[in-house]
């Protein structure tokens, strides 16, 4: 079975790793039936300034409002296997161990979660309080899989995509999703 996947993109800053996430899921199309895609107006914004262009207009995924609940992933029945939230917010992350689900991304991490799939949260905040990892915590005894937009170095990165891949690449192992990236003590 193909994964059916939804991407979440959140205002946190880390709009890199989303661009290179759906970059990366467009060359990986034959893994996966589906993707949809909420992103938030913050997101949004935070995509122009940081990344200077407007570039999420032009992915052939579904984009779906993040008020829309009639998205199929708002409900079980559609058998979505796979969300990435990516970066993920510290707001982001507190409604979903809230419970909280006021909007599409936040009900559809509920579905994964109460269906038991794999529910990955590309968290972006320094330092951590204590609320911020309570909620991580709490994400994580839920079944959740909590991914700090960490960088690896293993693989050398020569630049700031090279280093924001590292964690793509990460994610999407976790995903369960075949790349050729870096592997500690494999020869590439």
């Amino acid at each position: 079975m193909k994964n059916k996947i939804v991407v979440a993109i959140t205002g946190a800053s880390g709009s890199i790793y989303a661009q290179l996430l759906l970059n990366t899921l467009l060359k990986l199309k034959e893994q996966w039936e589906s993707v949809g895609v909420v992103m938030s107006n913050n997101a949004r914004t935070v995509w122009r300034t940081e990344l200077g262009n407007e570039d999420y207009t032009g992915y052939p995924f579904t984009f779906y409002d993040k008020h829309d609940f009639s998205a199929p992933f708002a409900s079980g029945s559609a058998q979505y296997n796979v969300m990435i939230v990516v970066p993920c917010s510290m707001g982001t992350l507190g409604r979903i161990a809230g419970g909280i689900s006021d909007d599409l991304l936040t009900r559809a991490a509920d579905v994964i979660l109460k269906e038991r799939r794999k529910l990955i949260l590309a968290v972006r905040e320094t330092p951590y309080n204590l609320i911020h990892i309570r909620n991580m915590e709490t994400v994580t005894l839920a079944g959740g899989i909590i991914c700090p937009a960490s960088p690896s170095f293993y693989s050398r990165p020569q630049t700031m995509e090279e280093m924001a891949a590292t964690v793509v690449n990460r994610l999407l192992d976790l995903a369960g999703l075949q790349t050729n990236s870096y592997q500690w003590g494999r020869e590439k």
